[in-house]
């Protein structure tokens, strides 16, 4: 009778030492000598791997020689404590079963450095490495601390369409969703295309965001949560910016601007602690081999309480680093949208800490954020983090229905998709907040991932749909 498996993050308990045990994974290292050969072996589930240790008087060569890095086995023999650095048990194989070969002549991922340009172009292969394994592994652990903290607090995870008519942003970067004939397309006597035949009967696309279904939750269920992907066909080819990406959008029924900031800051830091409690070792990898001072970054942000200031100061700080010789690449003054140049400023060398920055004109925000008396600005937050720059994006929503249509008849928004939006101001109407989340950021400060492709499986990118 077969041994059943032990996966390798559970092999190192002390407890198994001296015991018959089965081990299934791919090689990462083969070396040895003519006596004695050392297979490091890794199945995905830890950044460890396990060596096993091959008596070549047990083993032909023949047998050996198509364990390859890449190669995948079954390795059944005994636990014991290791003499060598770095580890403390090993495994004497007895029987070694091949499940699949590797040639090394054509097996991309050999034991050398590969650049993050060359991984991605190998996005099928890239979760073999070290690194990436370390990355996924934490993506799953950041899901799962998030789908945690808001249980935990009440909220309810709702489900919000992937494919929508309504532009929740307003800047109209969708992805069409059709079945028409793309060569063909049937016009009205303007011009325009009718989707009368369409599948939906009318112009749909793939959601930007589930907030505004979101905020209906939010007035039936009090407070709830979205986590999907969304998705921008903006032509932003830098290291933050994906076509397709995760979000988190809570939204909570009766929060105001300063409940929402007090949810954000909890929220971010619950997860950073998570993920210390929980990937250490992946932590520790990616602090040692890409950035130094990962860790120390992620206990800062646990230590201290998050800045919070109005946009107007913040901007009267950035003119006064202007004036004081500081460069900026773009200009600062007040009603210009930040950059995250000036973003990571105030946070990284102002202040030091992650900032969140409030109140911000009026003119480059949404439609549907809460106007202040003054009436230049609304109840807007966006929480700063280094490295970064903005992680957060949220606001107290306009709950006041005249002045909601009148900001949208302002904008000029076509508006006759969303009467149902429209109808949760005419209909038991109540003060509410929400924020937007994107997990892949979250993921770069968790990981000190210095490029946004490097924190999702397949990224999607412009001219780029691999995989």
């Amino acid at each position: 009778m077969s041994l059943k498996r032990t996966k390798i993050v559970d092999i190192f308990d002390a407890s198994l030492v001296g015991q018959q045990v089965c081990v299934k994974g791919w090689v990462r290292t083969r070396r040895g000598n003519k006596n004695v050969q050392f297979v490091a072996l890794n199945d995905g589930s830890t950044i460890k791997n396990i060596q096993i240790v091959v008596d070549l008087a047990k083993f032909s060569e023949e047998e050996l020689k198509p364990i390859t890095t890449g190669s995948s086995l079954c390795v059944e023999g005994l636990l014991v404590e290791s003499e060598g650095k770095g580890q403390t048990c090993e495994i004497q194989a007895e029987k070694i079963q091949i499940y699949g070969t590797a040639d090394p002549d054509s097996y991309p991922l050999q034991k050398k450095g590969h650049t993050m340009e060359f991984l991605r172009d190998i996005a099928h292969l890239r979760p073999r490495t070290n690194t990436f394994g370390a990355v996924f592994r934490i993506r799953h652990n950041m899901a799962i601390a998030i789908h945690r903290f808001f249980h935990e607090r009440g909220f309810f995870y709702f489900h919000t369409p992937i494919i929508t008519a309504s532009d929740c942003e307003g800047a109209g970067q969708m992805f069409q969703v059709t079945t028409m004939n793309l060569y063909d397309l049937k016009k009205d006597e303007n011009g325009s295309i009718r989707y009368d035949n369409d599948f939906f009967g009318k112009q749909a696309s793939l959601t930007v965001s589930g907030q505004l279904e979101g905020e209906l939750a939010a007035t039936a269920l009090g407070a709830i949560y979205t986590f999907g992907p969304t998705f921008r066909a903006e032509n932003s080819n830098t290291p933050r910016h994906l076509a397709e990406f995760w979000m988190i959008e809570p939204e909570v029924a009766f929060n105001d601007i300063v409940d929402n900031m007090d949810l954000a800051e909890d929220f971010i830091k619950y997860c950073v602690k998570w993920a210390l409690d929980n990937c250490y070792d992946d932590v520790k990898f990616l602090n040692d081999m890409f950035d130094k001072e990962l860790i120390a970054r992620l206990e800062g942000v646990l230590k201290q309480d998050f800045v919070r200031l109005t946009y107007t100061e913040g901007i009267k700080i950035l003119e006064e680093a202007v004036a004081g010789g500081h460069k900026f690449e773009f200009p600062v003054y007040w009603g210009v949208d930040l950059a995250s140049e000036h973003e990571r400023f105030l946070v990284e060398e102002h202040f030091k800490r992650p900032v969140i920055l409030t109140d911000y004109p009026k003119e480059i925000k949404a439609f549907y954020m809460k106007q202040n008396e003054d009436g230049k600005t609304v109840r807007a937050m966006d929480v700063l983090f280094p490295k970064i720059g903005e992680i957060i994006g949220g606001s107290e929503r306009e709950e006041s229905y005249d002045k909601l249509i009148n900001r949208i008849e302002e904008l000029n928004i076509p508006m006759k998709d969303m009467w149902w939006y429209l109808e949760t101001r005419k209909f038991g109407t109540v003060p509410h907040s929400g924020f937007g989340l994107g997990f892949e950021r979250l993921l770069l400060f968790v990981t000190g991932m210095s490029n946004i492709r490097d924190v999702i499986p397949f990224p999607r990118t412009p001219n780029n749909a691999e995989f």
